[in-house]
């Protein structure tokens, strides 16, 4: 008996009526469904009785490769109700293909993505013909808003067309290789009943190629033009086959072996909740049919009841949003949607009818961008929000559930027995105060955190140490939404069976990142010591000592030092203090800065990530000396040589002489601020900013303070904002009014206590009594101020010369 192949667009209505009917009409021995085989033994599990969408997630980890697949399945399923239809009618039900770890499916993130990329030029050469935007309209064209008669016989017409010569790559023709196995063994096994074959429309030539004869389709437009035609094999939607041999192994059970994965890797399919938003194109989903919603109510109800139902949805939508939409705009866009119907040449509404319609009734401004619909991918920024109302509406929001008798991976219960130990399940609307210094709050810690990384929602921390030198001893969770958690959890499942293993292969996996620098290191390093992953840590601070010596800019590196060398410091809470690899760490990425700071070049302009990372090497020598091969006295005469370097980047040379000072003097030189400023104000006020801002990210109490102004052989002392409040009054309005930004930049540095002592003292070198903090505060931006002031003097100054100046 022929086997009857269903080429099928994934999640359309049509294509889901057809597979029903044609099990009610063949009653077949068999049906095999594109899907993995890997499942077929927990074929009860799939049809446990779910609230759809759900989809099989796989994964699949080894030491050089990591995996993940989800395979949906939603009401209108082709593949979906090929299983409920099957089971129902006595078939015996497979999966057929490969299962997702499997390199056939390779960089494929969807195991129905839709191979229409292949064939663009054939979908693009039907869209011109029928007049349709895109291959959505296209397909609602061709087969959604048709009548079921004669919908095999145009299916087959079209995947032919679409496909003809196209060569499927390496991945394909594996997969479609192994299906035909399955195909002829349930052939050879029906005996004179059919075998039912649903698979996507892209393969179905190719398997029905196997048969080695000929026949033709061709698709007729309405009016009887015949739009292409191909030459494929069989008779349409038949195969004969013999049952010979297929190159694949068989098992105990005759059926086609199941790959197995190598030994060392972890793989598995488990069941999860899938939502509407993540099967909507607009949402970036790879396959199918978009607006899931809509579509949702074509299977359950018509085209012609769900374009009534999208106009009600999208206008009570708009109307909650304040967006004014009137009785006579929704009777407008009804009126255009039926006319369009009719225009169109459609026998009954298309999803981009009634889109149109309400386009053209309650969009009256200009777009600057083509409607959304009109092609594929995500919704962009700035799209009206009647657009955005009306995908949403499109799209649904319902999320699928599962069966509480589902299985879960091993990680579901490890992480609800740990939260329930530790007394984190009280809720996802609890509040969590950890004192770290504690043991057991500890441990909640490193559990919320491992939580963290892994991507499960439902708390957030909004306080607490960010970073290994941040002297903070307490966190703070809030509850956070969480949407889709059960869906988290599962499929973190793949990192590993217990919380602390799945969180350690999870932060593994961003060390291997070919694009990971060791300022992402970093903070995977502190986010392994958050998470207690002691073991892990050790791996990545061997692997931050191995490539400190690669990174060509700074900031990135002194991220790295300052991590290291706060965990190096502080063990009052993560145990890792002292330990030799952070000793290597730091030791090779201050010497590694040095050596980068002393050839830095460049531009005027203040560099904060390299600032950041002078700051790390000054906290280094002066707080762990004793693991660096740079000397005090080196790393001060290094410091020196940049500050007198003409060719140096500005704001570096004052970082270095607020180091130099630091750390000490070298002898025979001068370290005096008020010297040094007097130097450089000569250059500007603009490089007398960046200079400053070195200099405060460095050595802040330099301006509070007072200092000699005679240098290491001391004499009479003078402020250093003595110095710059003479320098700065002294500069000509439009020199000041340039050079403000920078030196505000500069002064940014400083926390509101000591910029209050700044003015305090201003007020007292003018003799004037006042509140030092009541300078601080204006009443508008003081660049600003200035630039007003600097204006009204410019008028004043015209009016005086025409001799229509103000009376005295």
């Amino acid at each position: 008996m022929p086997a009857v192949f269903l080429g099928v667009r994934h999640h359309s209505p049509a294509c889901a009526r057809l597979v029903e009917r044609t099990i009610e009409e063949l009653r077949p021995a068999h049906v095999l469904v594109e899907g993995p085989a890997e499942m077929n033994a927990r074929l009860d599990e799939l049809l446990l009785g779910h609230e759809l969408p759900v989809a099989v997630f796989s994964h699949y980890r080894d030491g050089h490769r990591a995996a993940t697949s989800w395979a949906p399945l939603c009401d209108y399923s082709p593949e979906w109700v090929a299983l409920r239809a099957g089971r129902a009618a006595g078939a015996e039900v497979r999966f057929i293909d490969l299962p997702a770890w499997h390199p056939a499916f390779a960089e494929r993130a969807n195991r129905y993505a839709d191979a229409e990329v292949r064939y663009a030029e054939a979908t693009e050469r039907l869209c011109r013909h029928f007049a349709v935007d895109s291959s959505d309209a296209l397909w609602d064209r061709l087969f959604e808003v048709e009548p079921d008669d004669g919908l095999a016989a145009r299916l087959d017409a079209y995947f032919a067309l679409v496909r003809g010569d196209a060569e499927a790559d390496a991945g394909d023709r594996a997969r479609e290789a192994y299906m035909a196995a399955w195909v002829r063994r349930a052939v050879a096994a029906a005996g004179e009943r059919p075998v039912l074959v649903v698979t996507g429309g892209f393969h179905q030539p190719a398997l029905r190629a196997l048969a080695g004869v000929r026949g033709t389709y061709g698709i007729v437009d309405p009016s009887g033009e015949a739009v292409g035609a191909v030459e494929a094999s069989g008779a349409v939607g038949e195969l004969p086959f013999d049952g010979g041999g297929d190159g694949w192994a068989l098992g105990a059970d005759g059926w086609p072996q199941v790959p197995a994965p190598p030994a060392e890797a972890r793989a598995g399919s488990f069941l999860v909740p899938y939502s509407f938003r993540q099967l909507d194109a607009f949402a970036g989903y790879q396959s199918g049919m978009p607006s899931p919603g809509y579509y949702q109510q074509v299977w359950e109800a018509g085209p012609e009841a769900a374009a009534d139902g999208l106009l009600r949805m999208v206008v009570e939508r708009l109307r909650a949003r304040k967006f004014p939409v009137s009785t006579a705009d929704l009777i407008a866009a009804r009126s255009l949607a039926q006319g369009l119907t009719a225009l169109r040449g459609h026998p009954r509404p298309a999803r981009i009818d009634v889109l149109d319609g309400l386009a053209g009734a309650l969009i009256t401004d200009d777009l600057d961008r083509p409607l959304p619909w009109t092609s594929r991918g995500t919704l962009s920024t700035g799209s009206h929000p009647a657009v955005v109302e009306m995908v949403a509406a499109c799209s649904g929001d319902r999320t699928g559930r599962l069966h509480p008798a589902t299985p879960a991976p091993p990680l579901v219960h490890d992480v609800a027995a740990q939260l329930a130990r530790l007394g984190l399940d009280g809720g996802h609307g609890s509040s969590y105060r950890l004192d770290l210094t504690d043991a057991t709050d500890l441990e909640r810690s490193r559990v919320l955190h491992r939580l963290r990384v892994l991507g499960i929602p439902g708390h957030g921390r909004t306080a607490g140490p960010e970073h290994g030198i941040d002297p903070v001893f307490t966190e703070r969770w809030e509850p956070r939404p969480s949407p889709g958690r059960e869906a988290a959890l599962v499929e973190a499942g793949a990192y590993g069976a217990g919380l602390t293993e799945a969180a350690a292969a999870a932060l593994t996996e961003r060390t291997h990142d070919a694009e990971a620098g060791a300022d992402a290191l970093a903070g995977v390093l502190f986010d392994a010591v958050l998470c207690g992953v002691g073991a892990l840590s050790e791996q990545l601070l061997a692997e931050l000592a191995a490539r400190v010596g690669e990174l060509k800019t700074p900031g990135p590196l002194g991220d790295v030092l300052a991590t290291a060398l706060g965990l190096w410091r502080h063990d009052r809470v993560y145990g890792v203090a002292r330990g030799p690899l952070l000793g290597a760490v730091i030791d090779g990425a201050t010497g590694r800065l040095l050596w980068l700071l002393e050839g830095a070049r460049g531009a005027s302009g203040v560099d904060f990530p390299r600032l950041r990372a002078v700051v790390a090497v000054r906290d280094a020598v002066l707080h762990a000396p004793e693991l660096l091969a740079a000397s005090r006295a080196t790393v001060a005469g290094i410091a020196q040589r940049i500050t007198r370097d003409p060719d140096a980047p500005i704001d570096l040379r004052g970082a270095a002489f607020g180091l130099h000072r630091a750390l000490g003097a070298v002898p025979g030189t001068s370290t005096d601020p008020a010297e040094a400023v007097r130097t450089v104000a000569a250059a500007g006020p603009d490089a007398l900013g960046d200079w400053l801002a070195g200099l405060f990210a460095l050595a802040r109490d330099e301006v509070t303070g007072a200092v000699e102004s005679g240098g290491e052989d001391g004499g009479a002392t003078e402020s250093l904002v003595d110095v710059l409040d003479s320098l700065v009054c002294a500069l000509p309005d439009d020199d000041f009014l340039s050079g403000l930004p920078a030196l505000r930049q500069a002064f940014a540095f400083f926390p509101p206590r000591e910029r209050e002592r700044i003015a305090g003292k201003l007020l007292e070198r003018r003799g004037v009594r006042g509140s030092a903090r009541g300078l601080l505060r204006t009443t508008a931006d003081p660049l600003l101020i200035a630039r007003a002031g600097s204006l009204e003097e410019n008028v004043s100054r015209v009016l005086s010369r025409y001799g229509l100046g103000a009376a005295s």
